[in-house]
């Protein structure tokens, strides 16, 4: 069963084609860092809503293309493109620029799925448009779509109540970088952090 947030935006495009009749794809971006070091981490949440789309459609997201690994395929009946740009979370528009430029993609049908510190804890929010509110990975992609806000994001809540977030002293940065998943490979290689 795709994500809500893809049923929702393959939905709205099921209407919109190009002039000459063909639809326009959808262009879902999860930011996050490349490397082992990350993988699995609270900051790469939106690799790993990639991964989870991709795996759900039975997309295969193993192609690189403009310093991404992107696949293609379709959500339903509408073409769909997933990347996971490998340029570090702060240089993430020099990979979504290229994208949306080189296919075409118009700033509506792009979404861009990244972890934020700001909401409450366990919640999803899908915007419309908006600015980069302090994250790095966006405020690289709105200078590459030259300064344009008008495309969708979906964030991704990834930090637990002020209680837990007190009891880490400060600690924020080794709790975004931790892992998301206590059994994931990574544990082990990520001690420093901890």
């Amino acid at each position: 069963m795709p994500a809500p947030a893809c049923k929702a935006a393959a939905a709205t495009s099921s209407s919109a084609a190009a002039d000459d009749g063909a639809q326009k794809p959808w262009l879902f971006v999860g930011l996050g860092n490349p490397g082992r070091m990350y993988k699995g981490t609270r900051h790469n949440v939106g690799f790993e809503m990639i991964d989870a789309i991709a795996e759900a459609e039975g997309i295969s997201v193993s192609s690189k293309q403009f310093k991404a690994i992107v696949g293609k395929g379709l959500i339903g009946d509408v073409p769909v493109m997933l990347a996971k740009p490998q340029t570090f979370m702060n240089a993430s528009g020099e990979s979504v620029g290229q994208l949306v430029s080189y296919f075409k993609i118009p700033l509506n049908h792009l979404v861009v799925i990244y972890d934020d510190l700001d909401l409450p804890f366990a919640k999803l929010r899908l915007l419309p448009k908006g600015g980069h509110g302090g994250h790095n990975g966006m405020r690289s992609i709105i200078d590459h779509l030259k300064q344009s806000r008008n495309f969708p994001r979906l964030r991704i809540e990834i930090l637990f109540p002020k209680t837990v977030v007190q009891a880490l002293d400060g600690h924020l940065r080794r709790w975004v970088l931790s892992v998301l998943f206590w059994g994931h490979s990574a544990t082990k290689k990520r001690k420093s952090l901890r």
